[in-house]
């Protein structure tokens, strides 16, 4: 009985720090950029998009299918980023690696 009771606490101890982590990927921040730097993205450690900044350069009324593909390509970068650094802080505060869970 006394070692369910241990493992009750630890798994307590590891819901907290899950629930401690989520929150603060609230605040943290990546960013990706595509083209050389024409479309930057930021998003938060969720993979919500927070900003968007194009490059006048890129933008040609002409070829918007370059630009569409610029600003798809950021997106996909940042989401991955968060994804991964998501991961990683669920991993350090849980202690266990899990692939697929976080």
């Amino acid at each position: 009985m006394m070692n369910m009771q241990k493992m009750l606490k630890q798994f307590q101890k590891v819901q907290e720090a899950i629930v401690r982590v989520q929150e603060e990927l609230k605040e943290e921040r990546v960013e990706a950029t595509a083209g050389g730097g024409a479309v930057k993205v930021v998003a938060n450690g969720h993979g919500d998009l927070l900003q968007l900044r194009i490059d006048p350069s890129v933008v040609n009324p002409e070829d918007v299918e370059v630009l569409e593909d610029l600003i798809v390509a950021a997106v996909n970068e940042a989401r991955r980023q968060a994804r991964e650094l998501s991961s990683k802080k669920m991993e350090e505060a849980s202690g266990v690696k899990l692939p697929g869970l976080f």
